[in-house]
Order: C-alpha cells, then sequence, then structure tokens
C-alpha cells in the first residue's frame, strides 16, 4: 500500500510560503506517496501543484459540496460538505502530515492528528506545539515524514 502524506496549511498564503508549499509536494511524489490535503487553494493548491508537476497522484478532502470546488491539480476530489470537520477525515486518512505554516483551521488539523497518533510535522510554523517535529526545509520535512513511518 502506497504511503498517504497529509499536507495541512491556510487556503491562502504569500508567495514565499507558496514556494516551499509546493517544494513539500513536489518531494512527496520524488518519493512515490501520494498526496493527501483540503484540495482547495493556499497551501493546498502549492503542493498539489508540486506534487502533479513530479508525476505524483493528489487527493483533495473538500469541505463543500461540489467536488469542482477543488483546485485543478487534484487527482481525486471527495466531497464531505462537511465544512471544518474534513479536518478529521484528513487526519484519519494520512499516515503522517505535514503542516506548512497555517492558521487556525490548520491548528485544529495538528491537535486532531496528534490525538489519534499521527506523526506531525512542522514547516514554518509560527506555533510551538509539544509532539510536533520541526524541519527545516521541504526536503527534510518529507525525509523525516518518510522516516518516521519506517
Amino acid at each position: 500500500m502506497m504511503l498517504q502524506i497529509g499536507v495541512i496549511g491556510a487556503g491562502s498564503c504569500d508567495a514565499d510560503l507558496r514556494e516551499r508549499a509546493d517544494s513539500v509536494g513536489a518531494e512527496i511524489a520524488k518519493r512515490g506517496a501520494i498526496l493527501v490535503c483540503g484540495g482547495l487553494g493556499g497551501v493546498m493548491e502549492a503542493c498539489s501543484a508540486g506534487a502533479k508537476r513530479e508525476g505524483g497522484t493528489t487527493v483533495g478532502i473538500l469541505s463543500g459540496d461540489d467536488r469542482r470546488s477543488a483546485n485543478p491539480y487534484i487527482d481525486i476530489a471527495i466531497v464531505t460538505d462537511m465544512g471544518h470537520a474534513r479536518n478529521v477525515i484528513i487526519a484519519h486518512s494520512s499516515d503522517v502530515l505535514i503542516a506548512v505554516g497555517g492558521e487556525y483551521g490548520t491548528l485544529s488539523e495538528i491537535a486532531h492528528s496528534l490525538k489519534i497518533g499521527k506523526k506531525v510535522i512542522t514547516l514554518d510554523s509560527k506555533w510551538d506545539i509539544e509532539g510536533t517535529i520541526k524541519a527545516k526545509d521541504p526536503a527534510d520535512a518529507v525525509g523525516i515524514a518518510v522516516k518516521s513511518l519506517v
């Protein structure tokens, strides 16, 4: 079974964070893992674009009721019509998660993931959360994620 790495982060981001999220997605694809994310904009779109550029598979767990709302880099759109409650599905569907930047929705995803025993790697997080693992760059974040499951 292929490794599923969740990438969580805000629905909008600046150019620097977009570039780092894109690199995380590319690294995930290069390592043959499937990218799981919220499927919308910002960090989610950037990591999906990076994964697609490297030939990866992307899954978007959508908050709304229309799969056409997914960003253009999503291969498989899962429609939940659950709003932020879909964060729990992202946590459960991922083997390990990488938080890139983030806002309060990301914070809830980190909490749900840690609560169910998933490893969470942070990159450019504004929070220092007990139980998470800090990465120095995108390649380090994905490397830690993969090694944490071996």
